[in-house]
């Protein structure tokens, strides 16, 4: 009897949950699901970046109603730090309202559906739960009268913490921003900006008028199609951007056209149909020709600027309106202050030499390194498809020559047609060539195996290489150790399935599905390691050159862990049985990328990478997952904990809702 008491006061439910609908007009209905919440607990808000614990609604589709607008929050907000997540995060304690507006569009309806909530106090999390719901309205009455709306209870909507989260949004994304100027595929479009607006005899003032128009429509652009994409496409139109062989593809050609016209070859001018309508509409302003240039810049610069916006992208899909539109706006503002700057003012530039001389050694000299970062879009195409094309020994050997001709021309020993004669080379040129031979020097040993880790966002992975000294020397030890007859490794149970064309980094052995890695932690009694990763992912690249690297790392996750690595942009198509409909979208994933990356929205409402979750094989989360840190004894101490909690049994939440 004291046993089953004891058992009985273990049972916790710190929300109870009641329902009403409350009448607005002649067939609109408010539902309003009341949380009553008890102290120390606290019921998190929609607006979080996890799911769970983040509270989700799901209305079963039917066509006697639609819904109005999305799920509003009454009551008073909190975002502060939240010790369970170690990040800030929204939630609600004592009370909290959540009310959904729906139209009807028959005689009755009956709405149906579930919401899942998780609540915790500052020392634990309880399971997130699911809960079914239905609500049984009245029939339309024919009067087109409206009724008076009814105030739900005592509370009010409290927007203090929406502002104050809507401004922290705003600065990450100013950030981001910023950041993404220095990425490879933007900061060479800048002088692509600056030459078309430097256009000799016409008015100054036009000029300007362009170059607010030119930055405007950036802004534009990437706050309206991007939300838009969002809500229509969902989180993977980013993805899609980022590795389709389409989209780089002709990125690569793009910057092979800008490289061959900055070496002299030809000037890129507009299309002819393109410059008439610009020219009939000159009295206008002739805003066309700043309109596609941000276009341009836009569908080029998006393939590395994707895993910027693509939390912003998946809170848009997710229901959000106005957040994103805020994050897209700060985003877009800074990333195109910089252009628009320069636009404005091209007398910055225009100071140099307009032909020969400075300017157009620059032009050169961009040219070169134009061609070697335009290699990167069609390396990205070649791992996502498996074509074998670049892999890392020819990648490298393109840009050792690459940079070794552009020393010789800064050194003045390769000329072009534009090119003035100089009678000596200047201090800035002598060192710039010093810099660019101490580059390829860096790289040759790439060539058999080093790791070259300061490039290791840019290069493609490392088990690409045919002659790789490093695995050679780790065969030889398995060799000499007598591990190297065994049929499989000891760090997996079978063989892993797509290993034909995926293979992780440091000789590291382990799975590229979710069910054979889950088998295999049970069998081994081992957590799980999951690395959501992608083929175009350069922060993934880094993360396993500057971290995965350090011994202390490896020897965590060779005998810790079974690591399961999910490419979420692989273009594999799946045989028919093994497709999935999306819990998400709705839609049919039939390829291995498209599989995995539904998983990780699905699972854990993110779709960045790299994204690094660690678990046991009942699907229970043991510590907060972790994005991109290049700090090693962070990684570490998240692997420690991660298998502290394992051997413990403490684990966070389970993905699959137990």
């Amino acid at each position: 009897m004291f046993v089953g008491v004891s058992l009985s006061a273990q049972i916790l439910n710190p929300v109870k949950w009641s329902f009403s609908s409350k009448k607005l007009t002649n067939n609109e209905y408010e539902l309003v699901f009341k949380a009553a919440i008890d102290t120390p607990w606290h019921l998190y808000s929609q607006d979080i970046p996890m799911a769970p614990p983040a509270t989700t609604f799901h209305f079963k589709k039917d066509s006697s109603y639609q819904l109005m607008d999305t799920v509003m929050e009454i009551g008073h907000v909190i975002q502060e730090y939240d010790k369970n997540f170690k990040m800030e995060l929204k939630y609600y304690s004592d009370s909290v309202s959540f009310v959904q507006k729906v139209k009807l569009t028959a005689a009755g309806a009956t709405v149906k559906g579930s919401f899942n909530f998780m609540t915790c106090d500052d020392s634990q999390c309880l399971p997130p739960q699911d809960v079914d719901f239905s609500f049984n309205l009245g029939k339309v009455i024919a009067s087109t009268q409206a009724a008076s709306t009814t105030v739900i209870g005592k509370d009010k909507i409290d927007i203090g913490g929406s502002k104050k989260g809507l401004w922290g949004f705003f600065i990450l994304a100013v950030l981001g921003g910023f950041l993404a100027i220095l990425t490879p595929c933007v900061f060479p479009m800048i002088p692509m900006t600056v030459s078309f607006f430097m256009k000799e005899g016409e008015e100054k003032s036009k000029g300007k008028f362009q170059a607010l128009l030119y930055g405007l429509s950036i802004i534009v652009i990437y706050t309206f199609i991007g939300s838009v994409l969002a809500v229509i496409a969902g989180p993977n139109i980013a993805n899609w951007l980022s590795t389709a062989w389409l989209p780089n593809v002709l990125f690569f050609l793009i910057f092979v056209v800008f490289a061959l016209s900055f070496f002299g070859m030809f000037e890129i001018t507009m299309p002819h149909w393109l410059v008439n309508s610009s020219d009939q509409k000159a009295d206008k302003g002739g805003f066309l020709g700043p309109i596609f240039m941000a276009m341009t810049l836009v569908l080029v610069s998006f393939s590395c600027t994707g895993p910027i916006v693509g939390t912003i992208l998946v809170t848009s899909a997710g229901g959000a309106v106005l957040k994103p539109i805020v994050g897209m706006l700060g985003f877009s503002m800074a990333f195109a202050l910089p252009f628009t700057l320069f636009a404005f003012f091209p007398s910055w530039l225009t100071s140099l030499p307009k032909s020969g001389g400075w300017l157009n050694s620059v032009k050169v000299v961009l040219g070169f390194l134009e061609l070697a970062l335009g290699l990167k879009f069609l390396s990205i195409a070649d791992q996502t498809y498996h074509w074998h094309i670049l892999d890392r020994e020819v990648y490298l050997a393109l840009w050792i020559v690459i940079f070794f001709l552009m020393g010789l021309y800064l050194l003045g020993k390769l000329k072009f047609a534009l090119d003035s004669d100089s009678p000596f080379i200047s201090v800035p040129r002598l060192l710039l060539a010093i810099i660019t031979f101490s580059f390829v020097v860096y790289m040759i040993p790439g060539m058999f195996g080093a790791p070259l880790k300061a490039l290791a966002g840019y290069l493609p992975p490392q088990n690409t290489l045919d002659f790789d000294m490093n695995k050679i020397v780790r065969e030889n030890v398995k060799a000499f150790s007598g591990t190297a007859g065994h049929a499989l490794p000891k760090e997996i149970c079978a063989t892993p399935k797509y290993h034909e064309f995926l293979d992780l980094p440091h000789g590291l052995e382990g799975y590229f599905d979710y069910d054979q890695a889950v088998a295999c932690a049970k069998k081994q009694h081992k957590p799980i390691f999951i690395d959501f990763t992608g083929h175009g992912c350069v922060n993934c690249r880094e993360m396993e050159a500057n971290v995965w690297s350090d011994p202390q790392v490896l020897k965590r996750l060779r005998n810790d862990y079974v690591i399961l690595a999910l490419y979420v942009d692989d273009k594999y198509e799946l045989p028919k049985d093994e497709w999935i409909r999306s819990t998400y979208d709705g839609k049919m994933k039939r390829t291995l990328g498209k599989k995995d990356a539904d998983f990780q929205i699905t699972k854990f409402g993110v779709n960045a990478q790299p994204f690094y979750v660690l678990m046991n094989a009942k699907g229970e989360v043991l510590v907060q997952p972790k994005a991109y840190d290049l700090n090693v004894d962070h990684f570490i101490h998240f692997l420690d904990q991660g298998l502290k909690n394992f051997k413990s049994g403490k684990g966070l939440f389970n993905i699959n809702g137990k």
